[in-house]
């Protein structure tokens, strides 16, 4: 069995994490990491996570643990747990941060599951907050400013932040990607962000479906014009919005069904 801590699963390539390796790995910032839901013991978009460690791996330490090394960690952790879970892949340099010989050392993969989630029922509405992530593209830890943000929207009535980049372009959400709905078309924001497995998954199931989609750049006088908003994550396809600052916007169920729809039609992989 693997480390328990707080009902959640751990292991270290391979094998039952430490508790020193976590308290280690606690105060560690420079790792990258996919997430993804668990059920039936399958997993929708595979390809997608893997490119992601391996592109992200490449770019932080200059190479890549092989996917079918990190496909041996996935599912020994997936079988010694419930059918139905959470798992986050990390990947960290075993050598820690802040120095050089973090350069050299070959990566680690610290596997963790817990409770299957499908996210908050939503409608949500969205602050508006200008920020630009760094090492936008990567899916990367230590970002507190996702949290400073969440919990300054609260405090002013919202249930979470978007994000506007210096050009005044709509971005992403704090764990959310953005995607709106015109009335004819599926429009996805034009801007630096990280491309979410979930945003993959549904972009291909919706040209195979062969409904219309494209990017833009969203400014808010754009989106004002825009028939309807949702966020998605790795947790859901899709949650309704139904204001971004001062926008409003109706639930529009059919384009939430369309999201959804777009998702069911991905195949799961039994690992």
């Amino acid at each position: 069995m693997s480390a328990n801590v707080n009902n959640c699963q751990a292991r270290i390539n391979g094998q039952p994490a430490t508790h020193p390796e976590l308290i280690s790995l606690a105060f560690a910032g420079f790792a990258h990491f996919t997430a993804m839901q668990v059920r039936d013991r399958k997993i929708k978009g595979l390809d997608l996570h893997l490119a992601r460690l391996r592109n992200a791996s490449v770019a932080f330490f200059g190479r890549a643990l092989a996917d079918e090394q990190l496909l041996s960690y996935i599912r020994s952790s997936i079988e010694d747990g419930p059918k139905d879970q959470s798992l986050t892949v990390t990947v960290f340099s075993p050598k820690g941060e802040f120095t050089a010989a973090s350069m050299d050392a070959e990566p680690a993969a610290l596997i963790r599951t817990g409770p299957p989630s499908q996210g908050p029922d939503g409608p949500l509405r969205l602050s508006t907050v200008e920020h630009e992530r760094s090492f936008a593209a990567i899916k990367h830890v230590g970002e507190s400013g996702k949290t400073f943000y969440l919990h300054q929207a609260i405090r002013q009535g919202f249930d979470d932040a978007a994000f506007v980049d210096s050009r005044g372009h709509l971005s992403e959400a704090t764990i959310w990607n953005l995607v709106f709905w015109d009335g004819d078309a599926v429009i996805w924001p034009e801007a630096s962000m990280l491309r979410g497995t979930m945003m993959g998954i549904v972009q291909r199931q919706l040209e195979r479906l062969d409904i219309p989609q494209r990017h833009e750049a969203i400014t808010f006088e754009r989106l004002r014009e825009l028939s309807a908003a949702a966020v998605m994550n790795s947790w859901t396809p899709g949650i309704a919005v139904t204001a971004i600052a001062a926008t409003v916007f109706a639930e529009a169920a059919p384009f939430i069904s369309l999201l959804h729809e777009a998702y069911e039609a991905e195949p799961a992989m039994l690992l």
